[in-house]
């Protein structure tokens, strides 16, 4: 419960920035959208111009005005100049507005202004919503209010921590893990699904104002090399096209829960079981399963610190498929030989885990789930599949391989052996990418040297 409430109160702050933010957006777009009613009169300024405010690290400027104008036969001063108060250092806005009223005031010049006709008193010079702050304040809403609600949800949603040392789990450890309670477990589809679409969020939020960074780059100071940062909205587009795909292969095959039998999975015996996958029966669609012994751990130090895995050890076998209750039932059996490590149920720098892949290339969106599952040293043997229908997977499994082997080199029997021929273009699409890549850094490089005449001091020790 300590755990909890710290948690909490640490999350309080950054969710508090993200409410208030959300606050800030929504009363600009109510405001905009009330003042699409107001009418157009002629002002005259008695001041004008901007303020320019002194930071630790930066300048914030602020257009201010003060005006008097005249409706209904009735004469009104005002002093609203956009729709949102305060200053701010995004974009070139609060100087070139306050450059416009300058020169308005000393040359003498009316100013259209926007008065609520139900309330003249009540007056705004610019009635214009600034996209590129919405898009600012909007990093703020997803980053620290996603972080702060995120944390705050996680602290309160997560049960009760189970102590190790308890001669309840002595012998069966694996229940340390809430999600091993029973023989049915879930795989990692939907967290994966969630995850893509917050970080497509996240992603597209922080980006969403180099648009108009480049615009008005492009526009007001022809600086072209600008338009560089336009691809991080296309990275940004590409996300959420990942994210569409993650939900669309949700969809398309529900659930699909791990049936374990023997449970938990056996080193020295079998890991098998039974996957029911929400669509039709086809028999010419060939499931592969993947079960991998990982070993998690983090290298490095300091700054330079990244978690790895590596594979302690790997099988790959073609699932028994049939029809099921919810379209498909795959049924599957690996022999797990002794020696190799057991799931950890406490996850730190080093921890070992197992995880079982289900994947299948079939017309459509193709299924491709993860499943973290418990195995260890039981011994205890499956009672799915015979001999007879592992052999049989094996064999299917063995033809695949030589059609993936064949899609990227080309394979030819000889007298003296096996002769292996690696034609080009096998990798096209990731050399493209990197490719399109290379020419947009080396078009800017270029640009800059021989356009906006930058040069690279080489730095001597």
């Amino acid at each position: 419960m300590r755990a909890k409430i710290f948690l909490s109160l640490f999350a309080l702050p950054f969710a508090g920035v993200g409410v208030w933010m959300l606050w800030s957006i929504s009363s600009t777009l109510f405001d905009a959208w009330q003042m699409k009613d107001w009418v157009s009169v002629e002002a005259q300024l008695t001041s004008g111009g901007y303020e320019t405010r002194s930071g630790d690290d930066a300048n914030t400027y602020e257009a201010f005005a003060t005006y008097r104008y005249r409706f209904d036969g009735r004469d009104y001063e005002g002093t609203r100049v956009g729709i949102a108060s305060g200053g701010d250092n995004i974009g070139d806005y609060q100087q070139d507005l306050g450059r416009k009223l300058q020169h308005a005031f000393y040359n003498g010049n009316p100013v259209v202004v926007y008065v609520d006709p139900n309330a003249p008193s009540r007056s705004v010079i610019d009635r214009d919503v600034r996209w590129g702050m919405i898009g600012f304040k909007m990093i703020f809403v997803v980053v620290f209010g996603g972080v702060g609600f995120a944390l705050l949800i996680g602290s309160w949603l997560k049960g009760r921590d189970k102590d190790s040392t308890d001669p309840a789990y002595a012998d069966k450890p694996w229940l340390l893990n809430d999600d091993w309670q029973t023989s049915t477990i879930r795989s990692s589809s939907k967290a994966s699904m969630w995850t893509a679409w917050a970080f497509a969020i996240f992603w597209n939020a922080i980006s969403s104002i180099a648009p108009f960074i480049a615009w008005r780059e492009v526009v007001d100071n022809q600086n072209y090399i600008a338009l560089v940062t336009l691809v991080f909205p296309l990275v940004g587009i590409g996300l959420l096209v990942w994210a569409l795909r993650r939900t669309l292969e949700w969809r398309r095959f529900g659930p699909a829960p791990v049936t374990l039998d023997p449970f938990p999975g056996s080193i020295g015996g079998h890991v098998g079981g039974t996957i029911d996958v929400s669509l039709r029966f086809d028999p010419n669609a060939k499931f592969q399963l993947t079960l991998t012994n990982v070993h998690s751990h983090i290298s490095g130090s300091g700054q330079n610190r990244s978690r790895k895995e590596s594979a302690k050890w790997q099988d790959v076998i073609v699932a028994h498929a049939e029809p099921g209750a919810k379209g498909t039932r795959l049924t599957f059996r690996f022999d797990v030989p002794e020696g190799l490590r057991a799931s950890d149920t406490e996850q730190d720098d080093s921890y070992y885990l197992w995880r079982l892949n289900v994947s299948a290339d079939i017309p459509g969106v193709d299924i491709d789930r993860d499943y973290e599952i418990p195995v260890f040293a039981t011994r205890e043997t499956s009672r799915f599949l015979s001999g007879y229908a592992i052999e049989r997977a094996r064999s299917e499994q063995a033809v695949l391989d030589e059609k993936a082997v064949h899609a990227l080199i080309n394979l030819e029997y000889t007298p003296t052996g096996k002769r292996l021929f690696f034609p080009m273009g096998r990798m096209l699409g990731p050399s493209l990418i990197g490719l399109l890549v290379g020419v947009i850094f080396a078009a800017a490089g270029w640009f800059l040297v021989f356009h906006e005449e930058q040069t690279l001091s080489l730095i001597h020790i």
